[in-house]
This record gives structure tokens, C-alpha cells and sequence, in this order.
């Protein structure tokens, strides 16, 4: 029997019962008909359910230019000789580009290869998504000296979220691949996932594993932004503390010269070297004298 692929795109309940095979449990129509919520995280997953095998996958297509990341959800029903792919249109941005199942579609391949070209594209658009964070990490890395602490900690923490949320779907979308590499996804006796098709999901699962672990350096990289930032948020504050010290040290001679000369001794001070002059001279020497120390030593 020919294959058959449906794609549908943000379908109303009544096209989902038209294109779905029969027996589709309710609560998988319910997934399928539900809208995209900005927010929401969904949860990439491939199962059996009997005849048919459900799964929903998360694209990441990231926008540089308006500074941002859209997740595009698709799911699909399969069954030894229907797909149907249901795509939901992220807020202010396209649904997922099917084109990669074209060129297979037209070869009359298998159901199996169809949604193994879908699981690769996805995985694939995982590989644009590090790119993407490298980048953002890198700008951080070298503006981090003209943002205010507050900026960098705050995207610091954006940056952090995103990875913790991002590495969450990959790990899903690896353990999903996992089940098909196991055989715990099958309809009928392989004929939904035939050998040689687990085979080229094998390929998909060493790219999810390669992009976890890039994750990880990812994050790895994020903390030497981090302490980075400590470091100079240190730094600065050893400077201010530099100045201070020196400010009180310029400050204590002079207050010594003024005290010892203010002390009310009688007839002592009435001599004519404690005068004005003399007193404002040692208290210029004695600055002058820990201005060319301090700059001597380079602690100014």
C-alpha cells in the first residue's frame, strides 16, 4: 500500500478527525487540537499507542536580528502507511518548515523514513540553536566591561534559564530516539520502524548526544562569564578601597600636625617658630612626601 502523508497546519478538530486513522485516543485529539501558548514547554516524546505511534517534537529556530528564540512544536500520528503531521504556529513567527520530508515524500518512501527525516531536522535545528547561545555567550564575553554589573547579571540569568530549558528538550528528544533504537516503538512486527530505519536513527541519537554534551561546555562557558564578572565586580572594589586608604592616609599627618598643634600648652606656643606657616609646611611636606611614596610604590 502507498504511503500517505497528511500535514496540517494549526487544523481545527473537525480536520484532525478527518485526517486521523481511527481509534485515536481522545486525549491524543486533545494535544493535537490545542493552540501554541507562549511559554508553554513542550515535551518531546515518541510512543506506541496500539496501532498507530504518537510523538511530538520542539524545533528551535533562533531570530538574531530580533534577539530571540522561537520554539516550533510539531506532532505526529503515525501508522504503517499514514502520517499526519499537525504543525503549530509559534506567536510572531512561522510554523515548522516541512521541506526536509519532500523530497522522501515524492520517492514513495516509508512512513518510518518520513518521520526519521522529521527527528533529524529536528535534532539538526538543534545544532543552529548552539550556535546561536556560542554567539550570545561570546557578545557577553566581550561587552562585559561596558555593561553595568546588573545588566550581565540579569542576561546571565536569562542565559542560564535558557540553557536549563533548551538541554531539557534535547534530553527528551534523545530519550524519544532512545525508544525507536530499543524497539519500544513499534506498530505491528517492525513494520513501522524496520531495521535499517532504527539504523539511521542512530545517526539522529549521536547528534542529540553531541549537542547535549556541547550544552554542557555551553554552561561551563557561562560560569567563566560569571566569575569573570566577580572578578571585576573584586577588582573594582579593591580599587575603591585603594583610594580610600590613601585619602586617609593623606588625611591622618595633617590631622596629627593640627591636633599637637591645637593642644593649649601655655607659653610653649607662643614662641615664634609655632606659627601658621610652620604648621601648614609640615602639613604640605608630609602630603607631599606620601603622594611621591604611593606613587613610588604605584598604589596611585
Amino acid at each position: 500500500m502507498p504511503t500517505r502523508w497528511l500535514d496540517l497546519v494549526d487544523p481545527t478538530r473537525e480536520e484532525l478527525l478527518g485526517a486521523l486513522p481511527a481509534h485515536v485516543d481522545p486525549e491524543v485529539v486533545e494535544v493535537l487540537a490545542s493552540r501554541h501558548e507562549e511559554g508553554r514547554m513542550p515535551h518531546p516524546v515518541l510512543e506506541a499507542h496500539g496501532p498507530y505511534a504518537f510523538g511530538i517534537f520542539v524545533a528551535m529556530l533562533p531570530l538574531p536580528e530580533e534577539d530571540r528564540l522561537v520554539q516550533q512544536e510539531i506532532a505526529l500520528v503515525a501508522t504503517p502507511d499514514l502520517l499526519v503531521t499537525v504543525r503549530k504556529t509559534p506567536p510572531g513567527a512561522r510554523p515548522y518548515d516541512t521541506s526536509p520530508l519532500a523530497p522522501a515524500a515524492e520517492q514513495d518512501a516509508g512512513v518510518g523514513i518520513l518521520v526519521h527525516r522529521l527527528v533529524d531536522d529536528v535534532a539538526d535545528s538543534y545544532l543552529e540553536l548552539l550556535d546561536a547561545i556560542y554567539g550570545e555567550i561570546d557578545e557577553l564575553e566581550d561587552s562585559i566591561d561596558a555593561l553595568r554589573p546588573a545588566e550581565v547579571r540579569m542576561r546571565l540569568s536569562e542565559l542560564r534559564h535558557e540553557l536549563l530549558y533548551r538541554r531539557r528538550t534535547v534530553s527528551a528528544t534523545r530519550a524519544a530516539v532512545r525508544r525507536v533504537l530499543d524497539g519500544r516503538v513499534e506498530v505491528g512486527d517492525h513494520a513501522l520502524f524496520p531495521p535499517e530505519v532504527e539504523r539511521l536513527f542512530g545517526d539522529t541519537y549521536d547528534t542529540l548526544v553531541r549537542v547535549t554534551e556541547e550544552l554542557d561546555v555551553a554552561r561551563d562557558l557561562l560560569s567563566s562569564v560569571r566569575d569573570h564578572l566577580q572578578a571585576k565586580i573584586a577588582e573594582s572594589q579593591n580599587e575603591v578601597g585603594k583610594k580610600l586608604t590613601v585619602i586617609a592616609s593623606l588625611v591622618l599627618a595633617p590631622s596629627l600636625v593640627v591636633g599637637y598643634y591645637g593642644q593649649n600648652f601655655p607659653g610653649e606656643f607662643q614662641r615664634g617658630f609655632w606659627t601658621l606657616g610652620f604648621s601648614t609646611g609640615i602639613i604640605v611636606a608630609s602630603t607631599v612626601v606620601q603622594l611621591v611614596l604611593f606613587r613610588w610604590r604605584r598604589w596611585i
